[in-house]
Parts: C-alpha cells; sequence; structure tokens
C-alpha cells in the first residue's frame, strides 16, 4: 500500500511510519523538517499554517504512484482549517483519510464503560475554525476529514492515554526519570488501581490494520479496561531502571488535601471516586477489539520507553504545546514528610492485588 503521513516525525505519527515500513509499504510522510522522519520514507516539506504551506504536497505529482496514495493519516492537533486544507487537497489524490482525535472530542462527561461508547454527545466545533482549545480543535479536524472525503471514506480515532517510546508529552518519562532519582517516591493510591493506556505502537498497527479492512466512522482506542494498575505501571519503572527507589503509596485524600493536581502534578493518576477516573480510565473499547485491536504488556511499554530515554541522554521531547507533568519535588518532600506515604512492597512481590 501506498501510505501518505502527514507528520510522521514524531510519537504517534513516527510509530504509525515504522509499522507500515514494518508491512512492506511505501510511506511518504509531509512535515515542517524540525524532526528527522525514519529512514526510507520519501519525505517532503511545508508548514501546513503557512501562506502556501502545502505547495510541496500539491506539486508532489499524480500518477504512477508518485502523488497518489491509498490512504491518508493524519495526526494534527491545531487549526481544524490546516486539515480541511489538506483534505481537500488530497480527496481526489488518496482512497481513504484516517485522523487521529482523541476522546478530548465528547461533551462532559466523556462516556464510560456502558454509557454508549462512539454514540456519545460531542463538543462543538467546525471544519473551517482557526485555533481554539484542544477539544473544539481535534473535533473540527475530524469534522473537516469527513467534509473532504464522506463518511464512508474517513476514518476517525479518538485516541486515549497514548504512552510508549519517543512520548513527546512526558507522561511516563516522568515518572521513569523521578524513580531513577531515587529515595522515597509519592506514589498514588490506591495501589491495585486500574488504569488504562495505549502504546503508540500498538495504536499504530491498530490503524493500519483499519484501512485494510477500509473501515470508517469514529472508534475509541486505548487499552482494555484493567490493563494495567498504578502499582504495576510504577513497580516496572522501579525494575527497569534498576533505582534506589521506595514507592510510598499515599491515599488520594492526602494527595488531594496538599494541593497537588492529579492526571498532570501526578501523571496518569486520577483519583478512584472521581467523575475524571471514570473518563479517563473505564473506556469501553470493545469496536476496537472486535476489529483486531492487541496491547502488548505494559512491560514492554515500560522497558522500550526508558531505554530510549538512557540512548538519548535521559531527556524526553516536549511537545511546544503542553506544560512539562510532575510534582514539585518541595511539595512531594512536605507530603512525605507530613506522614503521607506507607512503605511498598518490592516488584516481585507485588502480585496478589495487581
Amino acid at each position: 500500500m501506498r501510505l501518505l503521513v502527514l507528520g510522521g516525525t514524531e510519537f504517534v505519527g513516527r510509530a504509525v511510519v515504522e509499522a507500515a515500513q514494518g508491512r512492506g509499504w511505501e510511506v511518504t510522510v509531509f512535515h515542517r523538517g524540525r524532526h528527522r522522519p525514519p529512514s526510507g520514507v520519501r519525505s517532503l516539506h511545508g508548514d501546513r499554517t503557512a501562506p502556501d504551506g502545502l505547495a510541496a504536497l500539491a506539486a508532489a505529482g499524480t500518477g504512477t504512484g508518485t502523488g497518489t496514495w491509498d490512504a491518508v493519516i493524519d495526526t494534527w492537533s491545531g487549526e481544524p482549517r490546516a486539515v480541511l486544507a489538506a483534505a481537500r487537497l488530497l480527496r481526489d489524490r488518496a482512497a481513504r483519510y484516517a485522523y487521529v482525535s482523541s476522546r478530548s472530542v465528547y461533551a462532559w462527561p466523556w462516556p464510560a464503560l456502558g454509557g454508549g461508547a462512539e454514540a456519545g454527545a460531542l463538543v462543538e466545533g467546525a471544519a473551517d475554525a482557526g485555533p481554539s482549545d484542544y477539544a473544539r480543535d481535534k473535533r473540527g479536524g475530524e469534522l473537516a476529514a469527513v467534509e473532504a472525503f464522506g463518511e464512508a471514506r474517513s476514518l476517525l480515532v479518538r485516541a486515549g492515554l497514548i504512552l510508549g517510546p519517543h512520548e513527546n508529552v512526558g507522561r511516563l518519562p516522568w515518572w521513569l526519570t523521578r524513580i531513577a532519582r531515587g529515595g522515597p517516591v509519592l506514589a498514588p493510591g490506591p495501589r491495585g488501581l486500574p488504569v488504562q493506556f495505549i502504546d503508540a505502537r500498538d495504536l499504530a498497527g491498530w490503524l493500519l490494520g483499519a484501512l485494510e479492512q477500509r473501515l470508517s466512522g469514529p472508534y475509541d482506542l486505548v487499552g482494555p479496561p484493567g490493563h494495567s494498575t498504578m502499582g504495576e505501571l510504577l513497580d516496572l519503572c522501579v525494575r527497569v531502571t534498576g533505582a534506589d527507589a521506595e514507592l510510598r503509596w499515599t491515599d488520594p485524600e492526602v494527595i488531594l488535601a496538599a494541593g497537588i493536581e492529579p492526571w498532570t502534578e501526578l501523571p496518569v493518576w486520577v483519583p478512584p471516586d472521581s467523575e475524571l477516573y471514570g473518563c479517563i480510565h473505564r473506556t469501553d473499547v470493545s469496536r476496537a477489539l472486535a476489529t483486531g485491536l492487541v496491547c502488548r504488556p505494559p512491560a514492554e511499554t515500560v522497558a522500550d520507553t526508558w531505554r530510549l530515554l538512557t540512548e538519548t541522554g535521559g531527556t524526553a521531547p516536549l511537545r511546544p504545546d503542553r506544560t512539562p507533568p510532575g510534582v514539585d519535588p518541595e511539595v512531594e518532600a512536605r507530603v512525605l514528610a507530613g506522614g503521607g506515604g506507607v512503605p511498598g512492597t518490592t516488584p516481585e512481590e507485588a502480585t496478589s492485588d495487581d
């Protein structure tokens, strides 16, 4: 298959390109040139927000595969009108258009288990809109894809929490680097709290398979409910880093009383009894599972993320539009000094409640 990836040099886009190459597909990437794409791809440069930013894509040619594709995958997170312009340019040159969206497009509260999943109410958005907030930008991107390609030729991937190598949001890298420093670590409880996430490489694998199956419409995409737990995730971080770290499991009430923000200051974690927890970690992905979603063990995601971090000097890439995650070390120390947290079991002992 001939695949065009709009993006393709960072995190999810990079995972898509590498997965497509692994299947023997012919891959073209259109990007701004800020990051080097994987080797072996055809590279086109352009800034979608600039005047004539699609010129290189428009001039790519039409015929015998030089400027026509079996599918387009778009990972854009900015203004919807950039998606609309690209999709309109490509609608007669590509068979299908897949847009990597987000579960953020759902009206709050997002649908959880038993909540109708992909049929949930959506935020307002417009295909030709300029930049707004993340949720409306993603919804506008969905509308742009459908406007240009129609419902039958467009695929909307509403992703949940994505982790894995090359992560450029910083959630798993923060836990790995914090635990690598060693010492007592504020571990948000309960220890056996189920969490949902998907490795970017598994997202890519499902997405390519969906294109081969000619799927269309919206699909929620994240690991199945209970894919891992906070205990397993942090124990794996201790194990792969080899750090002299002691996980101090702390009740949610203590963490919230200290003013620590779930999700942003303690990545991945949200209080189990909160509305936010139901939305993020109780997602119904039965449609994706029925169409081929397979998720690798969490141990592989954690180990490969740490390996890449060590190979690149321990500093993870971070998108310029995202605030670095993580709790302030002084706040963490103050909570631990105040009696928050109890010593955790070692990873080898952590089997009964995970």
